[in-house]
């Protein structure tokens, strides 16, 4: 028996070998001159832009048009921000693509700015992911193409180099992609996977120094603030932690949404420091790990680690209705700070899944 199973692992291995794309294998050879350019209109998180969960036909260019706004934000009742943002929002717009598809990203910054900024994908290839190529002054613009060669989801960022970057990533100018498989996510068994709803969650950190009455300072232009921001910054402690950069933008009225029965994937990120991301009362039936699609997910997680500078996926089926909190499970993040959010979710009870068969009452 010991014999025979010896001689079996290895044809095992090697079929399970097979199955899996190689790390090394790459799109084929096209002339991007030559491919159809398709409009992604951005918009604001936690929504994503429309896109197909598997690619329509061959590699097309994703035009995608990102404007840096510098603008006042408050992020919890008594603090204020210059947001560093992408389009308007912290985190910036999902992006979405197919593996081997390019994105021509315009990056536009007003002459009304005041500072110069450029963007880092961790998807692409080279350049300083892209930063060495699109760096623009206030009242420029730039142009870069990248083809997406890994399918993932990915952070993207403002990195001007030194402490520049840090000063820009913590004033909320982050984003996501994501690269998907070009026919579309499959299970833990390798068969096609198809969700119902898509949201992206980031968390993010801020570091804003108080005055000698214990209030939050404001500032009147965002350079003006750098120079208290840095030894703040130093002390790796954060003056705030949020889910799409203020308290409260994923609560209430602002909650997720979602129905009984619906497969919902969830995008994840955090581009500074690490988070632990958990759905009280539900899990993550598939997790890719690290966030590659090219690896099979991982199922029934129930908390799952994001390193600062990366994105991860999880995907989960609702099984019972109800407001279910959405939270860094580092529970001093989502109770003393706020890095937390809400999925609210309609739907039928089933009490074969959970019942109370007793109400609270005198105990004997």
């Amino acid at each position: 028996m010991k014999h025979s199973f010896a001689l079996v692992l290895p044809a095992l291995l090697s079929v399970c070998a097979c199955n899996r794309p190689s790390v090394f294998d790459r799109p084929e050879q096209v002339n991007p001159d030559k491919l159809p350019h398709v409009v992604q209109e951005m918009v604001p998180p936690p929504a994503l832009p429309k896109f197909d969960q598997a690619a329509q036909g061959g590699p097309v260019i994703v035009d995608v048009r990102l404007t840096v706004q510098e603008k006042k934000m408050q992020i919890a009742p008594h603090a204020s921000i210059w947001a560093l943002t992408f389009n308007g929002s912290v985190p910036g717009p999902m992006i979405v693509a197919h593996q081997g598809d390019y994105v021509q990203l315009t990056l536009v910054n007003p002459k009304t700015n005041t500072l110069t900024h450029n963007i880092d994908f961790h998807a692409a290839t080279g350049a300083m992911g892209g930063g060495d190529l699109s760096e623009v002054a206030p009242g420029q613009e730039s142009t870069i193409r990248f083809r997406v060669l890994k399918p993932g989801v990915f952070v993207y960022h403002c990195a001007p180099g030194g402490a520049m970057t840090p000063l820009h990533v913590t004033s909320g100018m982050n984003g996501a992609i994501m690269v998907l498989p070009r026919g579309g996510l499959t299970d833990e068994n390798g068969k096609a996977l198809k969700f119902d709803r898509a949201y992206y969650v980031a968390e993010q950190d801020y570091y804003i120094r108080k005055d000698d009455q214990g209030m939050y300072k404001d500032y009147p232009t965002p350079a003006a603030g750098f120079a208290d921001m840095i030894p703040v910054m130093a002390s790796l402690t954060p003056s705030h932690i949020v889910f799409n950069g203020k308290a409260g933008s994923l609560l209430n009225e602002n909650a997720m949404k979602a129905a009984v029965g619906e497969k919902v994937l969830f995008i994840t990120s955090s581009c500074n420091i690490d988070a632990r991301f958990h759905i009280i009362g539900g899990h993550a039936d598939l997790l890719w790990e690290g966030g590659s699609f090219n690896d099979r997910p991982v199922t029934d997680r129930e908390t799952w680690f994001v390193p600062g500078g990366s994105a991860v996926a999880a995907l989960y089926q609702f099984r019972l209705p109800g407001t279910y909190a959405f939270v860094d499970h580092n529970l001093i993040k989502a109770e003393v700070f706020d890095a937390r959010a809400q999925v609210k979710v309609t739907g039928d009870w089933d009490d074969s899944i959970m019942e109370q068969v007793a109400k609270p009452h005198n105990s004997q």
